[in-house]
C-alpha cells in the first residue's frame, strides 16, 4: 500500500499560503536568429559562421569559447556590431542591428557596447585618463565631464594614482584596467571581453576576470570570447562555437 500525504487542514479563517511567485523573465539583450557570415574572396566563398541561434539575457554572464578557425571572433564582430551578418537577425537591446545604416551602427555601437582587447587598444603617447575619455569625446559630451567620469572609472578599478600615466607606464594588468574603464564609462548595456587575459600572466589575468565578475554582480551583461577552457568556466554559461556552429 502507498501511503498518501496530504496538507495538514488550515485553521478556521486561516489563509492558504501563497505560492512562490514567478519572477518575469529578463529581455534579450542580444538575440541572433539563424545568423550566417559568409565571405567572398572572389574565387570562392568562405562560410564562416553557417546559421547561429543565441540568445543572451540581460544580466548574463557568458563565455563564447572555441578553437582558433571556430568563427568565435566572426561571432564577436557580430555581436560588437563590427560587422554585419550575410543573412539572418541580430537584435541587440531589442534593435534590428540589420536595419541600421552604417551611421546607426556606430552610434548602437558607442552607447550600447564596451569592448576590452586582448590588445588593450589603448592610444599611444597618450595619457590614461585621456585614453578612458575618448568614448566621451566621440558621443560630444563636454571636457569638463568627460574629465570627471574619466576620472571617476579609473578610481573605481585602483587607478586615481595612475591618471596621467601613458600606457609604456603601466604594467599588461594596468592597461587592462584601463581598457576596462575605458569600456565602461559611457555606461554601456554589454561589455564585450576579447581573449582580455591572453596578453597576462597568470596573477594580472586572475585579477582581471576578478573584476569581470564584480561587474557581473553589479549588474552588467559580460560576454567573454577565448579559447581557454579555464577562463570559460569562470562563467556562469558556455557557448562552444566550432566550425562556425554552436556545437553546444
Amino acid at each position: 500500500m502507498i501511503a498518501s500525504h496530504q496538507a495538514a487542514p488550515l485553521a478556521p479563517g486561516a489563509l492558504p499560503p501563497l505560492a512562490p511567485a514567478a519572477l518575469p523573465p529578463r529581455p534579450a539583450i542580444i538575440d541572433l536568429q539563424g545568423v550566417t557570415r559568409v565571405y567572398d574572396t572572389g574565387r570562392l566563398q568562405v562560410v564562416a559562421l553557417g546559421g547561429v541561434d543565441i540568445r543572451v539575457d540581460d544580466g548574463e554572464f557568458v563565455a563564447v569559447v572555441g578553437p582558433s578557425g571556430s568563427g568565435k571572433s566572426t561571432l564577436m564582430n557580430l555581436i560588437g556590431c563590427l560587422d554585419r551578418p550575410t543573412s539572418g537577425t541580430y537584435r541587440l537591446a531589442g534593435t534590428d542591428v540589420g536595419s541600421l545604416d552604417d551611421d546607426g551602427l556606430a552610434e548602437l555601437r558607442s552607447r550600447r557596447i564596451g569592448f576590452v582587447f586582448q590588445s588593450y587598444n589603448l592610444l599611444p603617447r597618450t595619457s590614461a585618463l585621456d585614453n578612458v575619455a575618448a568614448p566621451l569625446m566621440y558621443q560630444g559630451v563636454a571636457a569638463g565631464r568627460r574629465r570627471e567620469l574619466a576620472t571617476a572609472a579609473l578610481e573605481r578599478l585602483g587607478l586615481g594614482d595612475r591618471l596621467d600615466h601613458e600606457p609604456t607606464e603601466l604594467s599588461g594588468g594596468q592597461q587592462q584596467r584601463v581598457a576596462i574603464a575605458r569600456a565602461l564609462v559611457t555606461d554601456p548595456a554589454l561589455i564585450l571581453a576579447d581573449e582580455p587575459t591572453g596578453n597576462l600572466d597568470s596573477h594580472s589575468g586572475t585579477e582581471v576576470m576578478a573584476l569581470l565578475h564584480g561587474l557581473h554582480r553589479s549588474g552588467r551583461t559580460i560576454v567573454l570570447i577565448t579559447h581557454e577552457h579555464e577562463v570559460a568556466e569562470k562563467a556562469a554559461r558556455q557557448i562552444h562555437i566550432r566550425d562556425g556552429l554552436v556545437a553546444a
